[in-house]
Protein backbone atom coordinates (compact mmCIF):
# COMPACT_ATOMS: atom_id res chain seq x y z
CA UNK A 1 0.00 0.00 0.00
CA UNK A 2 2.78 2.33 0.50
CA UNK A 3 3.81 2.02 -3.64
CA UNK A 4 0.70 4.41 -3.09
CA UNK A 5 1.46 7.13 -1.08
CA UNK A 6 5.08 7.99 -2.89
CA UNK A 7 6.11 11.10 -1.70
CA UNK A 8 4.37 13.96 -3.63
CA UNK A 9 7.15 15.08 -5.28
CA UNK A 10 5.41 12.98 -8.09
CA UNK A 11 2.31 14.76 -8.13
CA UNK A 12 2.71 16.28 -11.89
CA UNK A 13 6.01 16.31 -14.12
CA UNK A 14 5.26 20.47 -14.00
CA UNK A 15 6.07 20.14 -10.27
CA UNK A 16 9.62 18.60 -11.27
CA UNK A 17 10.88 21.71 -12.83
CA UNK A 18 9.90 23.94 -9.33
CA UNK A 19 12.81 25.21 -7.77
CA UNK A 20 13.07 24.15 -4.04
CA UNK A 21 11.61 26.53 -1.63
CA UNK A 22 11.56 26.49 2.04
CA UNK A 23 8.98 24.14 3.60
CA UNK A 24 5.79 25.40 3.85
CA UNK A 25 3.15 25.66 7.04
CA UNK A 26 0.55 27.54 7.50
CA UNK A 27 -0.87 30.24 9.44
CA UNK A 28 -3.13 30.25 12.39
CA UNK A 29 -5.79 31.20 10.31
CA UNK A 30 -8.96 29.04 10.54
CA UNK A 31 -7.37 27.96 13.63
CA UNK A 32 -11.26 26.44 15.07
CA UNK A 33 -9.96 23.35 12.26
CA UNK A 34 -6.52 22.22 13.47
CA UNK A 35 -5.19 20.80 16.54
CA UNK A 36 -3.79 23.29 19.10
CA UNK A 37 -5.35 25.71 16.66
CA UNK A 38 -2.62 24.69 13.94
CA UNK A 39 -3.64 23.94 10.67
CA UNK A 40 -2.27 20.98 8.45
CA UNK A 41 1.43 21.89 7.41
CA UNK A 42 3.19 20.66 3.79
CA UNK A 43 6.39 19.33 4.77
CA UNK A 44 7.37 18.92 0.98
CA UNK A 45 8.61 22.17 -0.50
CA UNK A 46 7.53 21.10 -4.44
CA UNK A 47 3.29 21.43 -3.14
CA UNK A 48 3.97 24.83 -1.73
CA UNK A 49 3.60 27.02 -5.05
CA UNK A 50 0.12 28.61 -5.61
CA UNK A 51 -1.67 27.09 -2.66
CA UNK A 52 -4.81 28.94 -0.98
CA UNK A 53 -5.94 28.74 2.18
CA UNK A 54 -9.88 29.14 2.24
CA UNK A 55 -11.74 28.78 5.68
CA UNK A 56 -15.50 27.53 5.43
CA UNK A 57 -18.10 27.43 8.57
CA UNK A 58 -17.13 23.58 8.96
CA UNK A 59 -14.26 22.88 7.61
CA UNK A 60 -10.79 24.63 6.09
CA UNK A 61 -9.20 23.38 2.51
CA UNK A 62 -5.80 24.28 1.18
CA UNK A 63 -6.39 24.46 -2.75
CA UNK A 64 -3.65 23.99 -5.24
CA UNK A 65 -3.49 25.81 -8.33
CA UNK A 66 -1.02 23.42 -10.11
CA UNK A 67 -3.05 20.16 -9.99
CA UNK A 68 -6.53 22.18 -9.66
CA UNK A 69 -8.01 20.67 -6.16
CA UNK A 70 -7.54 20.96 -2.47
CA UNK A 71 -4.21 19.15 -0.92
CA UNK A 72 -5.95 18.64 2.07
CA UNK A 73 -9.13 19.57 4.10
CA UNK A 74 -9.62 19.82 8.08
CA UNK A 75 -12.20 19.73 10.10
CA UNK A 76 -12.89 19.26 13.84
CA UNK A 77 -16.21 16.98 14.29
CA UNK A 78 -18.20 17.15 17.38
CA UNK A 79 -20.80 14.58 18.09
CA UNK A 80 -22.97 17.74 18.03
CA UNK A 81 -22.24 18.28 14.72
CA UNK A 82 -23.06 14.94 13.21
CA UNK A 83 -26.55 14.61 15.70
CA UNK A 84 -27.25 18.10 13.85
CA UNK A 85 -25.62 16.81 10.12
CA UNK A 86 -28.34 13.87 10.56
CA UNK A 87 -31.09 15.54 11.29
CA UNK A 88 -30.70 18.29 8.20
CA UNK A 89 -30.20 15.24 5.92
CA UNK A 90 -28.54 15.99 2.61
CA UNK A 91 -30.51 19.37 1.45
CA UNK A 92 -28.36 20.19 -1.87
CA UNK A 93 -26.34 18.75 -4.06
CA UNK A 94 -25.34 21.15 -6.06
CA UNK A 95 -21.39 21.50 -6.93
CA UNK A 96 -20.07 24.56 -8.20
CA UNK A 97 -16.45 26.16 -8.66
CA UNK A 98 -15.14 28.41 -5.49
CA UNK A 99 -15.62 32.17 -6.91
CA UNK A 100 -12.64 32.87 -3.83
CA UNK A 101 -9.64 31.53 -6.14
CA UNK A 102 -6.87 33.24 -8.20
CA UNK A 103 -8.16 32.77 -11.67
CA UNK A 104 -7.28 29.38 -13.00
CA UNK A 105 -6.43 28.24 -10.01
CA UNK A 106 -9.58 25.67 -9.13
CA UNK A 107 -11.54 23.14 -10.80
CA UNK A 108 -14.56 23.80 -12.86
CA UNK A 109 -17.53 21.44 -13.41
CA UNK A 110 -16.74 21.30 -16.99
CA UNK A 111 -13.34 19.39 -16.19
CA UNK A 112 -15.29 16.83 -14.52
CA UNK A 113 -18.43 16.25 -17.15
CA UNK A 114 -18.00 12.79 -18.92
CA UNK A 115 -14.65 12.23 -17.11
CA UNK A 116 -15.79 8.84 -15.87
CA UNK A 117 -14.97 9.87 -11.71
CA UNK A 118 -17.12 11.13 -9.14
CA UNK A 119 -16.59 14.31 -7.66
CA UNK A 120 -14.99 13.05 -4.10
CA UNK A 121 -15.66 15.24 -1.06
CA UNK A 122 -13.04 15.66 0.84
CA UNK A 123 -14.87 16.78 3.88
CA UNK A 124 -18.11 15.05 3.73
CA UNK A 125 -21.63 17.10 3.08
CA UNK A 126 -22.73 14.52 5.85
CA UNK A 127 -20.93 15.77 8.31
CA UNK A 128 -21.93 19.70 7.74
CA UNK A 129 -24.34 20.96 10.69
CA UNK A 130 -26.68 23.16 8.46
CA UNK A 131 -27.22 24.29 5.23
CA UNK A 132 -24.73 27.14 4.56
CA UNK A 133 -22.04 24.75 6.26
CA UNK A 134 -23.35 21.44 3.35
CA UNK A 135 -23.66 24.14 0.74
CA UNK A 136 -19.90 24.84 1.22
CA UNK A 137 -18.86 21.24 1.09
CA UNK A 138 -19.96 21.13 -2.64
CA UNK A 139 -17.07 23.24 -3.51
CA UNK A 140 -14.68 21.79 -6.07
CA UNK A 141 -11.98 22.81 -3.59
CA UNK A 142 -13.51 20.42 -1.39
CA UNK A 143 -13.34 17.75 -4.20
CA UNK A 144 -11.02 15.61 -6.25
CA UNK A 145 -11.55 12.87 -8.89
CA UNK A 146 -12.87 9.58 -7.48
CA UNK A 147 -13.38 6.31 -8.94
CA UNK A 148 -17.21 5.33 -8.33
CA UNK A 149 -16.11 2.35 -7.21
CA UNK A 150 -13.92 4.43 -4.04
CA UNK A 151 -16.46 6.72 -3.58
CA UNK A 152 -19.44 5.19 -3.50
CA UNK A 153 -17.74 2.30 -1.54
CA UNK A 154 -15.04 1.74 0.76
CA UNK A 155 -14.83 5.47 0.78
CA UNK A 156 -18.32 5.43 2.27
CA UNK A 157 -17.65 3.39 4.57
CA UNK A 158 -14.17 5.30 5.75
CA UNK A 159 -16.41 8.08 6.21
CA UNK A 160 -19.31 6.63 8.16
CA UNK A 161 -17.05 4.74 10.42
CA UNK A 162 -15.33 8.13 11.41
CA UNK A 163 -19.06 10.10 11.73
CA UNK A 164 -19.53 6.87 14.50
CA UNK A 165 -16.20 7.20 16.00
CA UNK A 166 -16.96 10.83 16.68
CA UNK A 167 -20.49 9.97 18.09
CA UNK A 168 -18.79 7.84 20.81
CA UNK A 169 -16.06 9.70 21.47
CA UNK A 170 -17.41 13.22 20.87
CA UNK A 171 -14.73 15.25 19.50
CA UNK A 172 -12.54 14.38 16.86
CA UNK A 173 -10.11 16.36 14.61
CA UNK A 174 -9.83 15.23 11.10
CA UNK A 175 -7.80 15.85 8.20
CA UNK A 176 -8.36 14.61 4.16
CA UNK A 177 -6.56 15.00 1.12
CA UNK A 178 -5.13 12.81 -2.45
CA UNK A 179 -1.94 11.24 -2.55
CA UNK A 180 -0.16 10.92 -5.58
CA UNK A 181 2.37 8.09 -7.05
CA UNK A 182 3.98 9.34 -9.82
CA UNK A 183 0.51 10.54 -11.73
CA UNK A 184 0.10 12.12 -14.96
CA UNK A 185 -3.40 11.02 -15.50
CA UNK A 186 -5.97 14.21 -15.52
CA UNK A 187 -9.32 15.48 -16.31
CA UNK A 188 -10.15 18.37 -18.04
CA UNK A 189 -8.25 20.96 -17.50
CA UNK A 190 -5.42 19.58 -15.85
CA UNK A 191 -7.28 18.34 -12.62
CA UNK A 192 -4.76 15.87 -11.65
CA UNK A 193 -6.09 12.35 -10.72
CA UNK A 194 -4.69 11.12 -7.28
CA UNK A 195 -3.96 7.25 -7.36
CA UNK A 196 -5.22 7.10 -3.40
CA UNK A 197 -6.93 9.46 -0.79
CA UNK A 198 -6.33 9.23 3.02
CA UNK A 199 -8.06 10.33 5.88
CA UNK A 200 -6.20 10.92 9.27
CA UNK A 201 -7.76 11.32 12.48
CA UNK A 202 -7.07 12.27 15.98
CA UNK A 203 -8.77 11.28 18.99
CA UNK A 204 -9.16 13.72 21.47
CA UNK A 205 -10.35 11.30 24.42
CA UNK A 206 -7.86 8.58 23.99
CA UNK A 207 -4.80 10.87 22.50
CA UNK A 208 -4.43 8.29 19.71
CA UNK A 209 -4.27 9.11 15.82
CA UNK A 210 -3.90 6.93 12.77
CA UNK A 211 -4.50 7.39 9.09
CA UNK A 212 -6.72 5.10 6.44
CA UNK A 213 -5.38 5.25 2.93
CA UNK A 214 -7.82 4.26 0.13
CA UNK A 215 -6.40 3.51 -3.70
CA UNK A 216 -8.39 5.26 -5.97
CA UNK A 217 -8.99 2.55 -8.68
CA UNK A 218 -11.78 -0.08 -10.06
CA UNK A 219 -11.02 -2.05 -7.02
CA UNK A 220 -10.39 -0.26 -4.06
CA UNK A 221 -8.87 -1.35 -0.94
CA UNK A 222 -7.91 0.69 2.61
CA UNK A 223 -4.99 0.25 4.55
CA UNK A 224 -4.26 1.83 8.20
CA UNK A 225 -1.00 3.96 8.36
CA UNK A 226 0.54 6.07 11.08
CA UNK A 227 0.85 9.88 10.90
CA UNK A 228 4.24 10.22 10.76
CA UNK A 229 4.13 7.31 7.38
CA UNK A 230 1.82 9.41 5.91
CA UNK A 231 3.86 12.62 6.68
CA UNK A 232 7.20 10.57 5.27
CA UNK A 233 5.44 9.62 1.66
CA UNK A 234 3.04 12.22 0.81
CA UNK A 235 4.31 15.09 2.62
CA UNK A 236 1.80 16.83 4.24
CA UNK A 237 1.33 16.62 7.79
CA UNK A 238 -2.03 16.69 9.37
CA UNK A 239 -1.70 17.59 12.68
CA UNK A 240 1.74 19.57 13.61
CA UNK A 241 0.88 20.09 17.06
CA UNK A 242 0.87 16.55 17.92
CA UNK A 243 4.21 14.89 19.82
CA UNK A 244 6.66 12.81 17.19
CA UNK A 245 5.44 9.40 19.57
CA UNK A 246 2.06 10.02 18.86
CA UNK A 247 2.27 10.72 15.35
CA UNK A 248 4.38 7.52 14.91
CA UNK A 249 2.10 5.72 17.41
CA UNK A 250 -0.57 3.73 14.95
CA UNK A 251 -4.24 3.84 16.90
CA UNK A 252 -6.72 1.19 16.21
CA UNK A 253 -9.06 2.54 13.54
CA UNK A 254 -12.28 1.24 12.96
CA UNK A 255 -13.13 -0.97 10.29
CA UNK A 256 -14.72 0.65 7.36
CA UNK A 257 -18.22 0.03 7.25
CA UNK A 258 -20.40 -1.53 4.39
CA UNK A 259 -21.42 1.17 2.32
CA UNK A 260 -25.55 1.71 1.20
CA UNK A 261 -24.30 2.90 -2.17
CA UNK A 262 -22.49 -0.32 -2.54
CA UNK A 263 -23.92 -3.23 -0.06
CA UNK A 264 -21.08 -5.88 -1.03
CA UNK A 265 -18.22 -3.27 -1.14
CA UNK A 266 -16.96 -3.69 2.38
CA UNK A 267 -13.65 -4.96 2.00
CA UNK A 268 -11.34 -5.58 5.89
CA UNK A 269 -8.94 -2.94 7.15
CA UNK A 270 -5.58 -4.03 6.07
CA UNK A 271 -2.99 -2.94 9.17
CA UNK A 272 0.75 -1.12 7.48
CA UNK A 273 3.27 -1.13 10.04
CA UNK A 274 4.77 2.01 10.20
Amino acid sequence: MLRDIMPASALALSLLALPACPAHAQSASCPGFGVGGQLPALTNPKLTPRTTLLCNEAYASLNSGLVHEPLWSAEHLTRDDIARARELGRVTNRFHADPRLPPGDGATLADYRRSGYDRGHMTPSGEAPDLTAQEETFSLANVVPQTPELNEGIWAGVEMAVRDLASREGDLYVVTGPAFHGSTQGIGRDVLVPTSTWKAVYDQVSKGAGVYVCKNNEQPTCAAVSVATLIRVVGVDPFPALSDDVKATMMTLPAPQASPYRPRSHQPLHIQEP
